[in-house]
């Protein structure tokens, strides 16, 4: 069984125009819950309304898309989960491709190929780890993450990874987190470009203030590296890129701050995944 799992928050206009869209790509038999985190443009009624046969899951308030994204996994009765965003639309006949390569059962996550982007990389530089775009390509290929908003996750595998970790909320780096951590379980991620899905780029994060959202970014970023990347001399590389960046700019000193305090409201125990290093999983991706 394929579980569809679209999170939501005062994505009214997205749904009516996309969710139609969304149903056409899909087989029949497929569950399809809207996770609806605390929305107040009056979605949950129009789903209830024009939309019966979608499992609404409400948050009685505004949790963010990590603690959305997880509720959704969990309630998704599938082997297989299918997390897009309301401003998605998967392509008909993007299952197939996709399904293939679940017959590998080392693979955990295969990502849609959206119109703009190809393969997920990594690298590290500068004391910190980044990430882009490896191209498109005709063939499908390692990725080293799948989209939150557009990727199948093997809901088995979702699960011993404890999902998104909560330590990213509201949003932004939960999906490399789980991503990079499946990696170093000895785990695949594959880009499949037959898989296609449209991304209209019209995500409820470009309703947050913008100056939060950059914040958030360089915050979960620097989380990410503290909670991942262990041993000294990624510890010195990052404290001396930490160092540079507050020198060219003061503000850098307040992401520090926003980072640390996050990092100390989670109990942060030894992940378990230990097949492959963080050295050998950014090695991956030099090819």
């Amino acid at each position: 069984m394929i579980s569809v799992v679209v999170p939501n928050w005062n994505g009214k206009k997205l749904l009516e125009k996309n969710l139609p869209l969304v149903f056409k790509a899909l087989p029949r038999d497929c569950e399809v819950i809207i996770i609806d985190d605390g929305s107040t443009d009056g979605s949950k009624k129009m789903i209830n309304d024009q939309w019966p046969m979608v499992k609404l899951i409400a948050n009685n308030k505004n949790k963010g898309f990590v603690y959305t994204a997880n509720r959704g996994v969990k309630e998704a009765k599938g082997d297989f989960v299918v997390l897009i965003n309301t401003d998605v639309i998967p392509q008909k006949g993007f299952l197939k491709p996709a399904l293939k390569h679940f017959e590998d059962e080392k693979v955990f996550a295969v990502s849609l190929s959206e119109q703009d982007y190809g393969w997920a990389k990594i690298w590290w530089r500068g004391g910190f780890i980044h990430i882009g775009d490896g191209g498109k390509s005709k063939a499908a290929h390692i990725s080293a993450w799948a989209s939150g908003g557009s990727a199948i996750f093997r809901k088995s595998m979702w699960r011993r990874l404890g999902g998104f970790d909560p330590l990213y909320g509201p949003f932004y780096w939960e999906d490399f987190d789980i991503g990079f951590r499946a990696w170093k379980n000895g785990w695949k991620i594959i880009w499949e470009p037959k898989a296609r899905a449209l991304h209209q780029h019209e995500s409820t994060t470009s309703k947050v203030n913008h100056s939060f959202v950059n914040l958030i970014k360089e915050r979960n970023q620097l989380l990410f590296i503290w909670k991942n990347m262990d041993g000294c001399w990624w510890k010195l590389s990052n404290c001396l890129g930490m160092v540079l960046r507050s020198l060219l700019g003061l503000n850098y000193l307040k992401v520090i701050w926003a980072a640390k305090k996050q990092y100390c409201l989670f109990d942060r125990p030894r992940a378990k995944e230990n097949k492959l290093t963080a050295r050998e999983v950014i090695a991956l991706f030099k090819k």
